[in-house]
């Protein structure tokens, strides 16, 4: 039988950032990102410090590839609205607080956004995007390039390699159906479960790690007000989008009565014009003011 796990976003929030689980994390990310990638710390930064608000879970860490490539890794898990504004607000601020003063802006980092959705974001039905940043001729459509010189400077391929890349991971889209190692992982992240035939890179160390039977009583207790917690923000979420839609579709129909009431209304009252009869019958027959029926 496949045990249940602890869920990611409490892994991140309690488990994850310890240097002793460091390969879970970067086992994952090697997935992702298709390289080899290791963990050389958990940046110190807002963003990482331990709260308990359970709405937003992020960690940012300096990593490096199998090219020696080092740049920032940011990983959120949320249920957040306004989510596509936020992740580029997050990857903005992680810049700011990473750039020394008094350096150059050659040395600003470069930083992947990596986020795991539990809602569904936007109109698609892929379940993994990815987002980077290319300059496209408006005459001619060719791409803007780096110059050899700035690839040297910048030890940067092209363009898209300086500024922020962002995956998008919407668990909702995934067909529970693991094709790939990658895909594993992501079953992990929607059931939090893994099933013994899985492969990926970190998943044998978060199924050992990540057990909710090696929990102690405090901890156990500690994670599942975490799962009522989500569980009770997602059933307002829901419950408010459905009111909302409900609500609008009520809005619309008493507004779109009324509308249909005054047009008529004005219909009613050029014909009773047009066949000369007085104002103030027209007034009492249509409910229009007098000032209304003259200007027709």
């Amino acid at each position: 039988m496949t045990r249940k796990l602890i869920s990611f976003d409490w892994a991140i929030k309690k488990i994850l950032r310890s240097k002793a689980n460091f390969g879970i994390l970067e086992g994952f990310l090697s997935e992702l990102l298709f390289t080899d990638i290791q963990i050389l710390e958990v940046l110190e930064s807002e963003a990482n410090q331990d709260t308990e608000d359970n709405k937003f879970n992020r960690v940012d860490i300096k990593v490096k590839d199998r090219d020696e490539k080092i740049y920032i890794v940011e990983v959120q898990f949320s249920r957040e609205l306004n989510y596509l504004q936020r992740i580029l607000y997050a990857s903005s601020k992680v810049i700011i607080e990473h750039l020394p003063k008094g350096v150059p802006y050659s040395e600003v980092s470069k930083v992947i956004s990596v986020n795991i959705l539990h809602f569904d974001l936007g109109k698609g039905d892929d379940y993994i995007y990815h987002g980077t940043t290319r300059f496209i001729g408006l005459h001619n459509q060719t791409e803007l390039e780096l110059s050899a010189e700035q690839q040297q400077l910048y030890s940067a391929q092209k363009i898209a390699d300086l500024y922020p890349e962002y995956y998008l991971i919407e668990l909702r889209n995934f067909n529970n159906v693991a094709k790939d190692t990658l895909d594993e992982w992501i079953y992990f992240l929607k059931n939090e479960q893994i099933e013994d035939n899985f492969t990926a890179k970190g998943l044998k160390e978060a199924k050992e790690t990540l057990d909710v039977l090696k929990m102690n009583p405090q901890e156990r207790l500690a994670y599942e007000r975490h799962q009522e917690a989500l569980h009770y923000q997602a059933s307002m979420y829901e419950s408010t989008y459905v009111l909302g839609k409900l609500e609008g579709r009520v809005e619309g129909l008493v507004e779109g009565r009324a509308e249909g009431r005054i047009e008529g209304a004005l219909s009613i009252a050029k014909n009773m014009k047009k066949m000369g009869l007085p104002v103030q019958l027209i007034v009492e027959a249509t409910n229009l003011s007098a000032a209304e029926i003259e200007t027709l």
